[in-house]
């Protein structure tokens, strides 16, 4: 019986590794190119109106309305370099996105609406609001260290 569980275990846990390769495009809803590259999170969430309705980041995030955003663009040209090891105004002791730590993001926690934010949950215009499968790729290029 021991042997029978050990095999149990371990197709147990070959399955939950497969899942985690899982197709994103299965996850992204509205965004099914959405991939965990800074190039895709740009051009897929940041810089477009996705199919839900969802409103761009930069319809808001742009350097003309940082002073009324936190100080954040998320315009082509300078995203990269607002967001990663950087700290948030709102949360000083936050990065708005550390490098493999999707949890430590403020980036994440913005739009996930977590607890303890200042203002609002992201896009300030949702519902709609980014899905899960969206969270999740942002998520997944953070925990590759957040590659340019």
């Amino acid at each position: 019986m021991p042997r029978v569980g050990r095999t149990l275990a371990i197709i147990v846990a070959a399955a939950a590794f497969a899942s985690c390769d899982e197709s994103l495009s299965d996850l992204a809803g509205p965004t099914p190119n959405l991939e965990p590259t800074f190039a895709s999170i740009q051009r897929e969430i940041f810089e477009t109106t996705d199919a839900s309705g969802r409103s761009s980041c930069v319809s808001c995030h742009t350097s003309a309305l940082s002073p009324f955003t936190g100080g954040l663009s998320l315009e082509h040209a300078v995203a990269y370099d607002q967001l990663v090891d950087v700290r948030s105004t709102e949360r000083p002791n936050l990065f708005r996105v550390a490098p493999g730590n999707p949890d430590a993001s403020y980036l994440i926690r913005k739009v996930e609406g977590a607890a303890g934010i200042d203002g609002r949950r992201m896009p300030y215009d949702g519902p709609p609001y980014l899905t899960d499968g969206q969270i999740l790729v942002l998520r997944r290029w953070i925990e590759l260290g957040a590659p340019r």
